[in-house]
């Protein structure tokens, strides 16, 4: 048996809550496991549909870390567990057991300056893991630099699903919204600084010039949202720009799989990084080629000039010269068609073979 403890999963939505539950759901294919994880007010029926025990845990976040610590130390006790995997380091803090215990890095979690107090907490609870289970080569250089051993860390990427098929009128619905604005560029995550909506925004300023009927599909929400907003009325990209939030999953994915570039050139904004980026991933499975920043780990799941693009979010020429490259001559069609293929190598029943070498 394999202990799972998550600060985050579903029915949570989100990146993190995605990667817990499709290890969770892969490893129970393979091993009989045990999830602690965070309360959800609507966990009950999702809990209900899997084939795997989850205990959650509620109450104020101090509280509830410190009494989700004491119920996995109580079942450590009595049961025979293999191994403990974390999503994060907090949440092996106050697990007490010689168990092999595994973690998850990410990148965000683990930027801390060397030698401060956060940076001592985290050297120390990973001196006492097995493995340290990076998402990029960005992550495991990042960790190398603040102090963890290069010995214990593997780099696994993100996994994820096969692509769902696409609902017929959802796709019907979206050519009737777009009809025959091209090309058309599509961005799906949080508005927030890291994400760089604002010089995504810029470019697409210039290249209105040249194809006037371009379009971008922005889908999200955050606390950036009224900034992007603002700046879309400021540089007259009104009839550019078309925002969504909301969504069916269904017309998320007709949107992405209508779409011929998914744009993200992160940048690094204050502790902030993009890991990975999953969502490079999940677009290249309907066919859609990328444009990443070289800040973060982007270049992990784009082949640069094969499956997409990599350049420097935080220059604007350089933003606007890549994405002007993808759509002259239809590139984004042959960058599209290779990522395709490569999404394929991200399935989680590949990647988790990478996971059972390091865990079995």
């Amino acid at each position: 048996m394999y202990l799972i403890t998550t600060r985050s999963f579903p029915p949570e939505i989100g990146g993190m809550q995605s990667l817990m539950w499709g290890l969770a759901r892969e490893m129970s294919k393979n091993f009989m496991i045990k999830v602690f994880a965070e309360y959800n007010e609507n966990h009950k029926e999702f809990d209900e549909n899997i084939n795997f025990s989850i205990e959650r845990i509620g109450g104020v976040k101090f509280l509830r870390k410190i009494r989700k610590a004491q119920l996995i130390n109580e079942f450590l006790k009595d049961n025979k567990v293999q191994g403990i995997i974390a999503d994060h380091w907090k949440s092996l803090e106050l697990i007490k057991s010689n168990k092999k215990k595994f973690c998850l890095i990410h990148g965000k979690e683990i930027n801390h300056p060397k030698d401060s107090y956060q940076n001592k907490r985290i050297v120390k609870i990973f001196s006492n893991v097995e493995k340290i289970i990076a998402n990029s080569e960005y992550t495991k250089n990042l960790a190398v630099s603040i102090g963890l051993n290069p010995e214990k860390i593997v780099v696994i990427n993100p996994g994820v699903n096969p692509p769902k098929d696409l609902n017929k009128k959802s796709l019907n619905k979206v050519e009737s919204l777009l009809k025959i604005k091209t090309p058309r560029l599509i961005t799906v995550s949080r508005f927030d600084k890291r994400k760089n909506h604002e010089k995504v925004l810029m470019a697409l300023r210039n290249l209105k010039q040249i194809y006037p009927d371009i379009v971008y599909i922005c889908i999200g929400y955050g606390d950036e949202e009224k900034n992007i907003k603002d700046l879309v009325k400021e540089l007259d990209l009104s009839s550019q720009v078309m925002f969504f939030k909301d969504i069916s999953e269904d017309l998320k994915n007709a949107l992405i799989a209508k779409s011929n570039i998914f744009v993200m050139p992160s940048i690094i904004h204050k502790k902030s990084v993009e890991g990975f980026g999953i969502a490079y991933v999940e677009a290249a499975q309907y066919g859609v080629t990328s444009l990443g920043g070289i800040d973060g780990g982007a270049s992990d799941a784009i082949q640069h000039e094969k499956t997409g693009l990599i350049c420097d979010g935080n220059n604007l020429e350089d933003i606007y010269s890549s994405l002007n490259l993808m759509i002259k001559d239809k590139k984004y069609l042959e960058l599209g068609k290779n990522a395709k293929v490569n999404a394929e190598t991200f399935l989680w029943s590949q990647i988790f073979l990478k996971y059972k070498k390091i865990i079995a």
